[in-house]
């Protein structure tokens, strides 16, 4: 039946699924939140972040507690107790007739802007790893706890349930990928994008480090680093979409700030601090940095423990 279909269409699309979930208890977390997507955590434990699908309008969500706990609302509403589709329907149609519940605006976004299925699959990867500050692999490269529970890398590295530390990249719209590193592997999210990892700013910073990846900036933080750096890696070479990213990184910095190009000190590495520099707006200080020994700046932080 065409307009039974189109009355689902539209509770997809037209009911904010933030503020739907808001009358049941759910509230919104501002600081994990972004333009792009809202994350909700409920009091018996459960967190959902949610979506505007771009290709049709639809809200969407996923469940950090189950990756078969995602969806429209008709999901949302059928995995908590709203019974078979017929029962939906009827609580979405009094939902649209305005017999809902009083929710605060607080509590839930008033709109979001849409995003691919990717970005969003991305988001609810991300949002199923935990906070890590002690991982093995990175341990064993000379980054431990001491360092990445630094304010200024909190919540820029997580491990997910395979063990792998995760290094998120962000671009203009938010997270739009993550490298994951593991002993022996390394890997990039499934439908990701590389932006630019990076680690927290300060009004204060006069330096930016760029890196080829996110262990390097780490790296050079232990080595060189200071209270009034930030960190960036690149994941590589650079793809189509991030010298934008990397002239704008480089745009914010004050007057008078350094730029460093922390790169692998190889052919590669010499051909990307070339390419970035290209890219640096007039008048910015930028200049080569290179470690004392070994390839790129984590060979130096081992060789230096191994002394």
């Amino acid at each position: 039946m065409p307009g039974y279909d189109s009355e689902l269409d539209r509770f997809k699309r037209d009911i904010n699924l933030t503020e739907f979930a808001a009358a049941r208890g759910y509230a919104l977390d501002r600081r994990e939140s972004s333009s792009n997507s809202a994350v909700m955590r409920h009091p018996d434990g459960d967190k959902i972040i949610v979506a505007r699908n771009e290709g049709n309008g639809h809200w969407i969500y996923f469940s950090i507690r189950s990756d078969a706990d995602n969806g429209t609302i008709i999901d949302f509403l059928q995995n908590r107790g709203g019974g078979g589709l017929g029962d939906a329907r009827k609580a979405l149609r009094a939902w649209q007739d305005g017999t809902r519940p009083a929710v605060s605006p607080l509590v839930f976004a008033p709109d979001l802007l849409p995003i691919s299925r990717d970005r969003a699959t991305v988001l609810a990867a991300w949002g199923r790893a935990r906070v890590c500050v002690d991982h093995p692999y990175l341990t064993s490269r000379g980054l431990g706890p001491e360092v990445l529970g630094l304010p200024r890398f909190a919540g820029r590295v997580r491990i997910d349930g395979r063990g792998a530390a995760l290094f998120p990249h962000y671009d203009r719209e938010g997270l739009c990928g993550f490298e994951a590193k593991n002993t022996g592997f390394t890997g990039f999210s499934a439908g990701g994008v590389k932006g630019l990892w990076s680690s927290k700013t300060k009004a204060t910073d006069n330096r930016l480090v760029l890196a080829e990846s996110a262990i390097d900036a780490l790296s050079f933080h232990v080595l060189r680093g200071d209270g009034d750096t930030r960190y960036m890696s690149t994941g590589g070479s650079l793809n189509p979409r991030q010298p934008d990213l990397l002239r704008g990184a480089m745009d914010k910095l004050p007057v008078g700030a350094v730029v460093l190009l922390a790169f692998d000190n190889d052919e590669g590495g010499n051909q990307l601090a070339a390419e970035v520099a290209a890219l640096a707006p007039a008048g910015r200080d930028v200049q080569r940095a290179l470690p004392d020994t070994g390839k790129d700046w984590n060979d130096a932080l081992r060789r230096q423990l191994r002394m």
